[in-house]
């Protein structure tokens, strides 16, 4: 790392500085050697945060001036948000089958569309009208399928996006746009920034989760990841298909070495650590290192019980529902109530929501697994005093073709009755800290093919959560490799009419 890395954040924080060297014990092994046979439990859970005044961190790093990177911090000015949890609806879900009226559709129903003729991944023919019935809402009166009925009750709450728009119809690219603000080259993700700037309120936690079953979703960590920010910001993830919290967080406990052992060994790879930083000072790798091995620790005792979702009474357990899907939204908000700062919770690790073929069906069974938890998790947020205070982003990488896919090899099975991917307009809806609630904003044409009407690309939707989160997205940067990076790097406009 070179000597121009330093840290620009507005709200303070350590510079970093350049990477240390291998260093041998008294034993003669190596850093890596001991480590590797010390068999810490946990190690690999992710690179997150400790006691905010941690002595023996402080005593680890040897610096009397040391700052926990996770602590909280303020942000540039006063916002109402201050945790986020994004709801990832992963592979395209379709704005025309949910949040977008087009009955125009209707009229051209089985005919070509008399629209431009629009780049998309896969051919696709006539126009295909949506299966789902819409009906008004709430006191501002907004269209929302039959497929978010639940999620629909709370529609005076929620900021209909109908206008984004991002840059090419392929999952990887856009899956990273959605995400790092960057669709080809290595960028942190918003939930590393959200708590690079931040911080956590949490120490014994993870600051930024992701919750996906399954596995991991197409480019994997990518979609959560620090890039070059420290690596303490990186996305923790978690496989909520499990329910047993030995499986839902491997190596959560150390059967073979208690408590009072973990903590010595604790004790002596600080010894070791403070050998290593008086010869080569600051070192980000290794306090990150140091970073793993402690919160691997204190999470034997707080993971546990905030991922056990049994812990909660039954009315809350039935207003979530069954499945994989409520489930996780539950533990969402139990992470969020707990003081996680970012939660972002994944409609599974393939891509669900990308139905070529089957929507009416799919998508229907796909709403099903989580419109009901999101209509509860909203609610729960009210009753418990937190929906004020937490952002609530739904959406997923793009949105879906008003007309039909054509068949070919590989996509569909030879049938017509589903949607190609659609980048030129698709939805995205927010809801809680700061938002201004009951309304629509923007809009695509009246087949729902292109935003036409306030515009609003990936970059600004990221420069408005920072917004409500109290950033100038202008000014959370960070200094690598000579320039100042940020989210949005050099666009990005705030949408003032979104924020209450």
């Amino acid at each position: 790392m070179s000597d121009d890395q330093t840290d620009q954040r507005p709200c303070g924080g350590d510079s970093p500085a350049r990477l240390g060297d291998t260093v041998l014990t008294a034993s003669g092994w190596t850093r890596r050697e001991l480590l590797r046979r010390s068999g810490m439990g946990f190690a690999m859970l992710g690179l997150a945060a400790v006691a905010r005044d941690d002595e023996r961190t402080s005593a680890a790093l040897g610096a009397e001036s040391y700052r926990n990177p996770l602590n909280p911090r303020p942000a540039h000015f006063p916002a109402k948000a201050k945790r986020v949890i994004h709801l990832f609806m992963n592979g395209g879900p379709s704005h025309l089958d949910t949040f977008d009226p087009k009955p125009a559709l209707e009229k051209y129903a089985g005919k070509a569309l008399p629209t431009p003729n629009l780049q998309t991944e896969r051919k696709t023919g006539a126009a295909f009208p949506s299966p789902f019935k819409f009906a008004r809402y709430g006191e501002c009166g907004l269209e929302v399928s039959e497929l978010f009925a639940n999620t629909a009750q709370h529609i005076d709450d929620i900021a209909v996006i109908r206008s984004m728009h991002a840059d090419v119809p392929n999952h990887e690219p856009s899956l990273l746009l959605m995400n790092c603000g960057e669709s080809r080259l290595v960028r942190p993700s918003l939930g590393s920034w959200v708590t690079y700037g931040l911080g956590s309120d949490n120490q014994n936690l993870p600051g930024f989760i992701a919750l996906c079953p399954n596995g991991y979703p197409i480019l994997e960590t990518q979609n959560w990841q620090a890039a070059f920010l420290p690596g303490v910001y990186q996305g923790t993830h978690i496989n909520t298909q499990h329910q047993d919290i030995r499986k839902l967080v491997e190596n959560i406990r150390n059967d073979s070495i208690p408590l009072a052992a973990q903590r010595r060994q604790l004790d002596l790879l600080a010894e070791l650590n403070r050998g290593h930083l008086a010869d080569r000072g600051h070192d980000p790798a290794l306090e990150s290192r140091i970073h793993s091995f402690e919160l691997a620790f204190r999470m034997q005792q707080e993971a546990g019980e905030a991922f056990d979702v049994s812990r909660e009474p039954k009315h809350v357990l039935d207003a979530y529902g069954p499945g994989t899907q409520a489930r996780q939204i539950l533990i969402a908000r139990r992470l969020i109530e707990r003081g996680v700062r970012f939660v972002q919770v994944w409609h599974g690790a393939g891509q669900p929501w990308d139905n070529h073929d089957d929507i009416a069906v799919n998508h229907r069974n796909l709403a099903n697994q989580c419109d009901r938890a999101i209509g509860a998790l909203i609610t729960d947020l009210k009753r418990l005093g937190l929906f004020e205070e937490t952002l609530i982003v739904w959406g997923g990488e793009f949105g879906r073709t008003p007309t039909v896919e054509l068949p070919q090899a590989g996509a569909n099975a030879g049938k017509i009755n589903g949607r190609d991917h659609n980048h030129w307009g698709f939805t995205t809806w927010l809801a809680g800290g700061g938002v201004k609630g009951g309304q629509a904003y923007g809009a695509t044409d009246e087949f729902g093919f292109q935003a036409v009407d306030k515009k609003v690309h990936v970059h600004d939707l990221h420069a408005t959560i920072l917004a409500l989160l109290g950033f100038d997205h202008t000014k959370l940067t960070y200094r690598y490799a000579g320039r100042d990076f940020r989210l949005t790097d050099v666009h990005g406009n705030v949408v003032r009419d979104l924020i209450a």
